[in-house]
């Protein structure tokens, strides 16, 4: 059996040597060989930032967020084959789609992030306008901008497909290239993931790369403009942070490793209480899913000292019903570990626990029950439940066991089950399943320095929650210590881990000409024809109109408080609005001065404007009394066309202000905006 390629530089490239065999993790059967002997990393590297990179970098956001999306409907058509090869490495039907689904999912979320939160440019503009100057003349703005390498992933072997997805996608948005090195055992599903991309050509040229097999000296040639994420164990972690090229060049650096994450069970749960049933189920789930072999996998579950006979018998009857066997049986519920080496690591980690355990439940070193497969030929355990009657021996929070393994432990009361959570020494998921909003609050509030992520699981948010074991791209996915220090996805922070964010000072006109976006302070430009009435191609940014002034009454005052029934004092009650400090007298309702902004800026007629679907970031920085006169200023201030549609998004900057020509409200006013030109 030839080894497998690797696709480097622009090609699919074969090494010299016959390379490792991979075994199918049910029968043990030789799936496929890997070797890197021959093949040339540096090289790699040098042809992603010089070749490709500056072609990624010319799309903006939206065009490289609509990419993935394009790239995972294409996937998805594809994803029984991808089942059907995953089986290989042990997963069932539904590990499969845990893995192969949830890495499609989180092509689909960071494109419709890219393309609903960034700006329809190849700059980003994080964060407010900070003013360094008392006439306005100069100012402060950070950017973002694409890092100039490659972003270097080295993934685990439990999650061969959302493993090299969930770090391509946030790379790819912020407009790097990528390098996916797999984990050996499951090499040959991440090798398929990267042919379909390939051979879609969705994606411009080179903009993923793969190495299988021994990452030799790939390390040795990244730069400070790489990034370099890594997903694995602890101590792998720690060597790869450590490395000299690494540390001396100052490369970003990512891990993602396993951690002893713990469920709690709060007190207000009984044996016939919503919690303690959804306490048990998860836990079997989280043992029970790619056989344990999960980084986010519940290790040490703590319940009251009083319920700890209830939940472990509850919890061994549930585990006495799963099926372990061949995973392309439709009757298992459990397939095998990723290879042997991995079921005799995870014997040894057990050897370890029970030194201050005891099982409950399986066995590893006797033969059990198996569907459609052989013990001799396959890597399976059974599930195995552990009891742990003193928390405070060490093992149970040092020892890992990366197979489906968890130990009972108890708790005295909330202090304790923080104290318990926290010798983790840093996790990348907590749970607590309770009710009980102050047991959550201490536990929470204790534990999360901890804890990468913390899931609130109950009768309230169980139909529609994730479940502890389950990163969502939207959110974190990391944790302090032990769990690595890293940070993935985690929504927009995940593409700007992979942009150097830079603070730029210069006048407003400057500034907005870099970041296309209108600055404070910045030329506006009032022609005859009112912005309103111009489609989106023919708005610029600096466009404006002014309108008023109007002068407000106290007619204006009383009938507005009457229609709305906002009758508060301070617009009602002279004797009291003159007793209040801040006001001093009688004031005009701040919305009713919003609508007469918006009265006074908008053009009546049908035409190029479709809506105003929003208004963010109001403030009120003056009263305004009866007898003041408002005007109001309305400048484009951002302009966003959205792809394969026929408008697209306006952002106006509105000024209001009084006949002192200070300002009395500011605010963002947003639209949406027909194209002359749908097609385009």
């Amino acid at each position: 059996m030839e080894p497998l390629r690797s696709y480097l530089a622009g090609r699919w490239q074969r090494p010299d040597a016959a390379g490792t065999p991979l075994h199918d993790a049910a029968t043990g059967q030789e799936v496929a060989r890997i070797s890197t002997s021959g093949l040339d990393p540096a090289a790699a590297l040098a042809y992603g930032r010089e070749s490709v990179g500056p072609a990624l970098r010319e799309l903006t956001f939206h065009q490289r967020a609509a990419l993935l999306k394009t790239l995972a409907s294409h996937l998805r058509e594809h994803r029984h084959e991808l089942y059907s090869l995953s089986a290989r490495t042990g997963a069932t039907k539904g590990d499969s789609k845990f893995d192969i689904d949830g890495g499609i999912g989180v092509l689909f979320s960071y494109s419709s992030k890219g393309r609903r939160e960034m700006p329809d440019d190849t700059v980003y503009v994080d964060g407010a306008t900070e003013p360094l100057s008392k006439q306005g003349t100069f100012l402060g703005q950070h950017i973002a901008t694409p890092l100039r390498g490659v972003a270097v992933q080295i993934n685990a072997f439990n999650f061969p497909v959302w493993g090299p997805l969930e770090k391509l996608a946030p790379a790819f948005v912020a407009g790097m290239p990528t390098l996916i090195k797999p984990a050996p055992q499951t090499a040959y599903l991440t090798h398929r993931l990267v042919e379909l991309i390939v051979e879609s050509g969705i994606l411009p040229e080179g903009s993923v790369q793969l190495l299988c097999g021994d990452p030799g000296d790939l390390l040795d040639h990244l730069t400070e403009q790489d990034t370099l994420s890594f997903t694995g164990s602890a101590a792998t972690a720690r060597r790869l942070r450590a490395h000299d090229n690494v540390v001396r060049r100052g490369v970003r650096f990512n891990a993602e490793a396993d951690s002893l994450n713990c469920s709690i069970l709060g007190p207000d749960a009984t044996p016939d209480s919503p919690e303690f049933e959804l306490f048990v189920r998860e836990l079997v789930t989280e043992m029970t899913v790619k056989a344990g072999q999960k980084c986010t996998a519940v290790r040490r579950a703590f319940v009251p000292a009083e319920l700890a006979d209830e939940v472990t018998e509850a919890v061994r009857r549930r585990l006495a019903d799963i099926k372990v066997g061949d995973p392309s049986s439709g009757e298992v519920d459990m397939g095998a570990l990723a290879d042997p080496e991995q079921r005799e690591e995870v014997r040894r980690s057990l050897k370890a626990l029970l030194e201050s355990c005891r099982l409950v439940h399986g066995d590893p070193n006797t033969p059990f029950e198996l569907v459609d497969a052989d013990y001799e030929q396959g890597a399976f355990v059974p599930p195995m439940l552990l009891r742990c009657d003193d928390p405070e021996l060490p093992q149970p929070h040092e020892v890992e066991a990366f197979g489906p393994v968890s130990t009972i432990m108890p708790y005295r009361d909330a202090e304790h089950a923080v104290e318990l959570a926290r010798r983790g020494h840093g996790s990348l998921v907590g749970s607590v399943v309770s009710a009980d909003p102050d047991f959550v609050r201490t536990v929470v509030t204790g534990a999360a320095s901890q804890h990468g992520r913390m899931l609130v699981l109950n009768r309230h948010d169980s139909a529609e929650s994730t479940g502890h074991g389950s990163p969502l791209p939207q959110l974190a996915h990391g944790g302090p210590g032990r769990a690595g220090g890293g940070e993935e996805m985690a929504g927009l922070r995940g593409v700007l881990h992979h942009m150097q964010r830079t603070a730029v000072q210069a006048d407003p006109d400057t500034l907005t000409s870099l970041t296309r976006q209108w600055m404070p302070g910045s030329a506006r430009e009032t022609t005859a024809v009112h912005p309103f009435r111009k489609h989106l191609e023919r708005l610029r940014v600096g466009d404006s109109v002014v309108g008023g002034p109007r002068t407000v009454t106290r007619e204006d005052v009383r009938r507005f408080a009457e229609f709305t029934g906002d009758e508060f004092y301070a617009h009602t009650d002279e004797e009291a609005a003159a007793a209040n400090p801040f006001f001093g007298g009688l004031v005009a309702h701040g919305y009713l001065v919003v609508s007469f902004a918006a009265g006074l800026f908008v053009a009546p007629e049908s035409g190029p404007v479709l809506a105003n679907y929003g208004l963010e970031n109001l403030r009120f920085l003056t009263p305004t009394y009866p007898g003041d006169e408002i005007t109001v200023t309305l400048t484009a201030k951002r302009i966003t066309p959205r792809h394969n549609a026929d408008y697209g998004e306006v952002r106006w900057d509105a000024d209001v202000t009084n006949q002192d020509g200070e300002s009395v409200a500011k605010y963002d006013v947003l639209t949406l905006v027909a194209k002359e030109n749908p097609s385009e």
